[in-house]
């Protein structure tokens, strides 16, 4: 790339249910979003396993979506002047994180050699579509350090994927795993699920979370030197919950903990801080938007990533537009 890279994107539609896409709220909804001064859109794709130690990855009839909505979705995306990554992600049936995929050193075993025979296949096919649809960037692979630690087979599927993706190539490793990977000078693009803590218990507030970044873009920086490649927050986000920048990662909701908007719009605010007018930094796909929005009135009720109809879509749209 000989130009420097740099995504002002959203997530949208994760785990989104078959048919939903399709429907007059998802476009409502990527319009929306759109308005917020985005010029990427990052689309995931659920693909699924049984459990962490299976070996066939497969689609879910009424959990994945279909080819037909993803190129809707694709077409809806380029018609709003929107760069396109698509994002292949697995999940697993018994809900381990995807990270637990793992098989023990067994000798004669076999397991990852017909779990990347089964990933080979998968990654491929949508990269196939990608390519087909016009998608400008790919991501390989969602914060699984048990396959990223298999650097052969993940070297070879690289090269797989470039035989019939021509694009960008992003793969999306957990935040604490900047440097573990040996083999990541193979793609284009490194993203990073950056869910840092930048508070805690005893300290609060942005002037906390603004002293903290500079330690994390230390890391991302050792991470860039180290593979040659530019670094993309390729997730990021909070709940706009009281707390929520102490375990940016956690999804679960605590209901006994009030709602804080201006926790997570200081958290947007101060990463974008840190981040924005460094060279080899190349971006954000923030975490994450709904292709169903609720009613208006029920935004502000909602505890999750989602920024929609809450102070952080206001800092964010500042960013994403006057910069």
């Amino acid at each position: 790339m000989s130009e420097r890279l740099f995504c002002k994107g959203y997530t949208w539609g994760f785990f989104s249910k078959e048919g939903e896409l399709m429907t007059k709220e998802a476009e409502d909804s990527m319009r929306r979003l759109a308005s917020n001064g985005l010029d990427w859109i990052c689309i995931p794709v659920n693909g699924w396993q049984e459990t962490f130690y299976s070996t066939t990855i497969f689609s879910l009839y009424g959990r994945t979506q279909t080819d037909e909505e993803l190129k809707h979705v694709i077409k809806l995306a380029k018609s709003l002047n929107l760069k396109v990554c698509l994002k292949p992600m697995v999940n697993c049936l018994d809900h381990a994180w995807r990270a637990r995929i793992d098989f023990p050193p067994e000798e004669g075993c076999d397991y990852w050699e017909k779990w990347f025979a089964s990933y080979n296949r998968f990654m491929c096919y949508y990269a196939k579509l990608a390519e087909e649809t016009g998608c400008e960037m790919l991501c390989t692979g969602c914060e699984m350090a048990g396959m990223d630690k298999q650097a052969g087979y993940c070297s070879d599927m690289i090269d797989r994927v470039r035989q019939v993706f021509s694009g960008i190539i992003m793969h999306n490793i957990n935040h604490g795993d900047e440097c573990r990977f040996k083999w990541l000078d193979k793609v284009d693009v490194i993203g990073i699920s950056g869910y840092y803590p930048v508070t805690d218990k005893d300290n609060k507030g942005i002037e906390t979370m603004r002293k903290r970044w500079p330690a994390v873009m230390e890391n991302l920086e050792k991470c860039h030197k180290k593979y040659d490649r530019p670094v993309m927050f390729a997730e990021i986000g909070v709940r706009n919950e009281q707390g929520c920048t102490m375990y940016p990662w956690d999804f679960h909701d605590r209901p006994e903990l009030p709602t804080d908007e201006q926790e997570q719009s200081d958290f947007y605010e101060s990463a974008m801080e840190a981040t924005w007018d460094i060279p080899w930094f190349a971006g954000y796909f923030w975490w994450d938007w709904k292709a169903v929005l609720p009613d208006e009135e029920k935004m502000k009720e909602n505890r999750d990533f989602t920024v929609c109809g809450k102070l952080a879509e206001k800092t964010l749209k500042k960013w994403y537009t006057s910069k």
